[in-house]
């Protein structure tokens, strides 16, 4: 006998999605979800706020965890952290930001499908250390670059980031989402591995890899067209300024 399956509860997906567009408060957008998939449920008042306090007291050491690496970077930072790092890069002649950000993906994504998913991160790798070396590298290559230049590059650095945690955690097997999957099959009567789940993970992996490998070489490209072309309009301005200042003294 088959039962028929509430898709209500899925309303929260898209406030998720909803709220994230508007830019509201991310911590306003759980709590709000939360509690509209609870009541589409059908869960009771009392449940509901018996779920949120138990949340709140399983993961209310989370901030502290969260907080003493972040002041841990800030201290370095502020003892030139992100300025050696830019000297060490500029150092070498053949590194550009496309090449380092194509390493830097192809570690993220190993490191994240054996599960080591906290050795990058924005907050302690992007900011501190990937960005900085490819701005420093873009510099050495082209000279002072400008802010639009810099925000470029500190986003390419970010989606870097995103790209190789995001594919590269679907192959680990002990990854939640591929726990979830299994569970939710396993209920509809369907028995699948977590195994077999991470595999077919590796060719979206590899794809993924490629595809922004290939966007991060377009980036240099696009660098060298627009820095190159923009250095060579200067040097002619000033060449044609000094030019003149020498004729006016004559």
């Amino acid at each position: 006998m088959q039962t028929t399956v509430n898709l209500w509860p899925l309303i929260g997906v898209a406030v998720i999605i909803v709220g994230f567009v508007l830019r509201f408060n991310p911590m306003l957008i759980v709590a709000v979800a939360s509690i509209v998939t609870a009541l589409a449920a059908h869960f009771p008042p009392d449940r509901i706020l018996a779920a949120i306090g138990s949340g709140f007291i399983k993961t209310r050491n989370i901030p502290l965890i969260l907080f003493l690496p972040l002041a841990v970077i800030g201290l370095l930072e502020r003892h030139g952290l992100r300025e050696r790092a830019q000297a060490w890069i500029g150092g070498i002649k053949a590194a550009t930001a496309g090449r380092l950000l194509i390493v830097y993906l192809l570690v993220r994504e190993l490191t994240a499908a054996v599960g080591l998913t906290g050795l990058g991160g924005h907050p302690q790798m992007v900011r501190p250390l990937v960005a900085p070396m490819a701005e420093g590298a873009t510099e050495t290559r082209f000279g002072k670059l400008s802010d639009a230049v810099r925000y470029r590059l500190r986003a390419y650095a970010a989606a870097t980031d995103n790209v190789g945690l995001f594919f590269g955690e679907d192959i680990f097997v002990a990854f939640g989402a591929i726990v979830l999957m299994v569970t939710f099959l396993k209920e509809l009567g369907i028995v699948v591995e977590p195994l077999h789940v991470a595999v077919w993970g590796i060719p979206t992996a590899i794809c993924a890899f490629l595809i922004h490998g290939f966007r991060l070489m377009l980036l240099d490209r696009r660098l060298e067209r627009e820095l190159r072309g923009n250095n060579g309009v200067t040097n002619v301005a000033n060449a044609s300024t000094t030019q003149s200042a020498t004729g006016d003294r004559t």
